[in-house]
């Protein structure tokens, strides 16, 4: 009883300690449009140690005892699934980048940009006003199956160990990579109001959204940029069911999903994996630029 009573504050944290460590496997969150897919990691990261009181003032440290990573980069704009491992959970991370995804994305006619999205210089503009319903969904016929696709130069893919994005930034000139084997299982029109339009996709691992809006708009004799991107799903996570929103990114909660997505993971279809320049490397996530 005197333990108790002279440390039960430290028992408690000690409890929570050691039910954060305890946890292992995979689960995803919801990642809003505005931060990095890297900065609510973090912020993950903090607010589970803050809850088992454990003291994140010392970087290193913290990096060893909460082994905690992601499993495909979202752009800033960009919002959706996200994909968290933790624990042994890390290790089953890189068959997550690789597999299956699904995104609803907006692509906007007649307008294209530096970045290939919203957050770029525009850099062309063409006339889009005799591009009908019918010819765009011809054209997605073409971006079905095993296609080979030129990756955006704002990416995080690397040259020389460092990230073209980055290169570009600091004014270097730098070469578009060679174009890629990717794989699109699906690729639907859902909605059509020049100049926007909306597409649901479902693609393997290494392959860009912003690319492929921009090569619609090319074969449309215009030019177009994405507008907008939700990842709805990520292997069997979808946005759905399965991914926690900020409120829920507590010790329990994030038990209880590592319960119930553990049922999901042996049913999860094994999609071939591309080869791709920079393999090794998280970079080949669908959308990451920054």
């Amino acid at each position: 009883m005197a333990g108790r009573e002279g440390g039960g504050g430290g028992a408690v944290l000690g409890e929570a300690a050691d039910r954060l460590f305890a946890l292992s496997g995979l689960f995803a969150v919801y990642k809003p449009k505005g931060p990095t897919s890297a900065s609510v990691l973090n912020r993950l990261k903090e607010r589970l140690l803050a809850e088992a009181g454990v003291q994140t003032n010392r970087n290193k440290r913290k990096k060893q005892i909460l082994k905690i990573g992601h499993g495909g980069t979202l752009d800033s704009a960009a919002t959706g699934v996200l994909v968290v491992g933790i624990g042994k959970g890390t290790k089953m991370l890189r068959a997550i980048l690789a597999g299956s995804k699904k995104y609803t994305a907006i692509g906007r006619l007649g307008k294209a940009t530096d970045t290939l999205d919203a957050t770029g210089k525009v850099t062309e503009e063409k006339p889009y006003d005799k591009i009908t319903k019918g010819d765009l969904e011809n054209v997605l016929q073409k971006f079905t199956g095993d296609i080979m696709q030129v990756p955006p130069l704002y990416s995080a893919l690397k040259k020389d160990g460092q990230r073209l994005s980055s290169l570009i930034k600091r004014g270097e000139a730098v070469e578009a990579k060679p174009a890629r084997p990717v794989r699109v299982y699906s690729l639907s029109l859902q909605r059509f109001q020049p100049p926007l339009f909306t597409l649901d996709v479902e693609c393997g691992g290494g392959f860009y959204v912003r690319s492929l809006v921009s090569d619609i708009g090319k074969e449309l004799s215009t030019c177009a940029s994405v507008q907008e991107l939700t990842r709805t799903k990520q292997g069997p996570f979808t946005l759905e069911e399965h991914a926690l929103y900020e409120d829920k990114w507590t010790i329990d909660e994030i038990a209880r999903s590592l319960e119930r997505c553990t049922s999901l993971l042996p049913g999860e279809p094994s999609h071939k994996k591309f080869k791709t320049e920079d393999s090794g490397e998280t970079a080949v996530s669908c959308e990451d630029k920054r």
